[in-house]
């Protein structure tokens, strides 16, 4: 449900080009920690910083020309942690949306 979200929105906004990565990582906290990070990235518009807190609430959705129902990247925030992970959102080098999701696990 959570790539499939991710992949979903990726596709709706790409111009052309989406890129999925997983890789296992250590991450630092309370000791070191293996997380598995999948990033899914497209050359869309991207959103603007000051939306992506907007967008993972259910039912959001910035632009409502486009099919949708604004519950995708609020149903795969909520999964992460559900599961201990988290989902981040930034500006990939391709010009649009960069998903960071990342899981314990790896």
């Amino acid at each position: 449900e959570m790539l499939g979200n991710l992949l979903d929105n990726a596709c709706k906004w790409a111009r052309g080009l989406v890129r999925v990565s997983v890789a296992s990582v250590a991450s630092v906290g309370d000791g070191p920690v293996r997380q598995v990070l999948l990033v899914v990235e497209d050359d869309g518009p991207g959103i603007e910083p000051d939306h992506r807190a907007a967008v993972v609430a259910r039912g959001a959705r910035l632009d409502e020309s486009v099919p949708g129902s604004g519950l995708g990247l609020a149903i795969v925030q909520e999964l992460a942690g559900l599961y201990g992970g988290h989902l981040t959102l930034g500006t990939s080098p391709l010009g649009g949306l960069r998903a960071e999701l990342r899981l314990p696990g790896g």
